[in-house]
This record gives C-alpha cells, structure tokens and sequence, in this order.
C-alpha cells in the first residue's frame, strides 16, 4: 500500500480509501437500499479487514443512509478498537437530511448543525477531512469558508475539502480563502473512472495547479466496470448496476473499455475491476481511489489492486480506447501551449510506501 500527501498538508494517506456507501441500507431507506445494506456485523469484518491491508483512510457521508453509515462506521471503529490517531476520517455535508428549508445546502446554520450530528453519530470529537458535498448555489461561498475556518480553529475539524463543484467554482473559492486568510479547500472529491474521464478536461488541471488532493469516487462507474456486465460477462443476481443506473455513462464508451480490460485481465488472470483501479492508481495526480464493497470477497478483489502496474503498452491501449473527444477550449491551448510545454508534462505527487 502506498500512502500520497493529502493535497498540499503534510497528513498522509493511503492509495485506497474505504467507502462506507453500502452500510446502512435498509428496504425503506430508497435508493440507499440499491446501493448496500451492510449491518454492524459486517462492516466490522470490512473495516477491519482493510485496516489490516494497510488502508488508513475512511470516507462516509451524513446523507448516506441517512446517517446510518456514519453510525455503523463509528461502532466499527469502537468494535475494532482501532487508534483514533491511526484512522484518517472524512465525512460530509450538504445533502438533503430531511423536509425543513434548513436541512440541507452549505450554509453556516447547516454546516454548524450537521458536523455536532456527525460527531455523535461517529462517536469521535474531531474530523480529519470534512467536505461539502454538493454545490449551493443560493449560499455565498465566503459564508461557507467562514463556518468552515472556525471549525478547523475550534479543532472540530482539521481539513476541509469539496466535492462535485465546477472548476470555476473551486478556483473561486481558493481565491476566496487567501483574501480571507480562511482555511481553503484542500481536496476535491470527483467521479472519475475509465468509462468517465470528463474531469480531465478542466478539474485536474485545477488540483494540480493548486496542489489539491484528487479523491476518487464510484471508480468503477458504479458497478458497471466490475466485469458483470458487458460482452462475456457472467451474471450476478443483484448487482447494484441493474437496479440503481448511476452514475451516467455513455455505454458506447463503455463496452470498448471494457473489452480491452477484460482482455488485459484474462492475459494477467485478475478481474477487470483491478484493471480498472490499476488504470487509476497510475494517474499521479490521483490522490486516493475510494472503493465500496457489500461483501468481503469484493473487498479483497479490490485490494488486490495496488499489486498491478500496468505495462506502457497496456496504459497506452487503455487510454486509447477510452480518449476523451477534442472540446474547446481544450484543444486550442493545446495547440497554442505546444511550443511552451516541449516534453510531456507529468504532475508528480509526493508518496511513500510503508
């Protein structure tokens, strides 16, 4: 397991994140329901089970479950009897938490409630990495930023990140930050996989300019990547992509990549799921790949990931079966920058392996 600095902070984290979407679920939970129903007593065998394989790092959410995922996870923790100090927690806010006008969005009123209500449920008294979830277009961004540096300087909180926000957006809030000498966004959390490559057109030219930690989310296009779907695909009762189709994705894109993972796969006898970490374990502006499993088995699979290192040639077929097309401006600075950039540029990002 490798562990890369978390954006430009000297906290260390490792290359796999353990999502915690699939605990909580239960049949009147809706979509929650979809997407996982892990009890207590298996995500305990989850969470102890990644530590173990060297995972330091834990990503949950207030909205999923509604709160049961941050609550199972904190019995987890207390279960396993792990050091706080040997966990890097993140959570967040934002999502929609019920039916009042102030249960949800990124407000100072609604930051300020929900992180006391995610403490509780995680039974902890600091979050490592706490981030807003969504973006709010009704809340100013320096209301937020405010809320969020009082709670880093009342050690509530220790970083603060954002997920799913324009590029525009986030530079908008950096600058913000420094004018305020606030805490700024330290990491973006952002879909990204082979079938679904959109933020490289502006997102990581962002973290990497500005030093951000790259989060990953739904790796593998929400199941639709694992192999069980697709040409040659067996058949697996229940797999979360038949009942809950999301994130979308261009399915012509798709089935190409696929083909060409599982090609790759049966060549080197491991799942096309590990293809599909390994392709992103191999991005270096790529921070950590946040993987969910219902059960252990899937776990292990996905672990197996940070073992595989792609050959130039195999990286070279992925890449060219999974091209993004040309969009503007895109291709015009690329045309206008090729005199300024002559060799190929390759952001680095500091890692060690422990």
């Amino acid at each position: 397991m490798k562990y890369n600095r978390l954006g430009r902070t000297g906290l260390y984290v490792s290359e796999l994140c353990l999502g915690t979407m699939t605990l909580g679920g239960n049949a009147d939970a809706g979509m929650w329901a979809a997407i996982g129903a892990v009890d207590q007593s298996e995500a305990n065998r989850l969470v102890a089970r990644a530590l173990e394989q060297g995972i330091n790092f834990i990503d949950t959410a207030d909205i999923y479950s509604f709160g049961q995922s941050e609550r199972i996870l904190g019995q987890a923790i207390r279960d396993i009897g792990v050091l706080r100090s040997e966990i890097v927690l993140a959570t967040k806010t934002g999502g929609v938490m019920g039916s009042k006008p102030n249960d949800q969005g990124a407000s100072r009123g609604h930051i300020m409630d929900s992180v006391q209500r995610s403490l509780e449920r995680l039974q902890v008294d600091h979050i490592d990495l706490y981030q807003i979830h969504a973006s709010d277009p009704v809340t100013p961004i320096d209301e937020t930023l405010r809320a969020l540096d009082d709670l880093t300087r009342q050690g509530i909180v220790r970083y603060v990140g954002v997920s799913n926000w324009h590029a525009g957006r986030i530079g908008k809030a950096l600058g913000l930050s420094a004018a305020l000498n606030a805490t700024r966004f330290e990491t973006l959390q952002a879909y990204y996989s082979i079938a679904g490559r959109d933020v490289e057109h502006e997102l990581v030219l962002l973290v990497v300019e500005e030093e951000m930690g790259l989060l990953v989310w739904s790796p593998l296009a929400g199941g639709l990547l694992s192999g069980k779907f697709g040409l040659g695909a067996p058949t697996e009762k229940g797999a979360r992509r038949s009942t809950f189709d999301f994130p979308p994705v261009d399915l012509n894109q798709a089935w190409p990549c696929i083909i060409e993972m599982r090609a790759i796969g049966d060549a080197r006898g491991i799942s096309v799921a590990r293809v599909a970490l390994a392709w992103l374990l191999a991005k270096p502006y790529v921070t950590s790949v946040i993987i969910g499993a219902k059960r252990i088995d899937q776990l292990e699979d996905n672990l197996g990931a940070v073992n595989i290192v792609l050959t130039d040639e195999e990286l070279a077929r992925l890449e060219a079966v999974s091209a993004l097309p040309p969009y503007y401006p895109g291709w015009m600075v690329n045309h206008q920058d090729a005199n300024r950039r002559p060799v190929p540029f390759t952001p680095l990002r500091s890692k060690q392996r422990l």
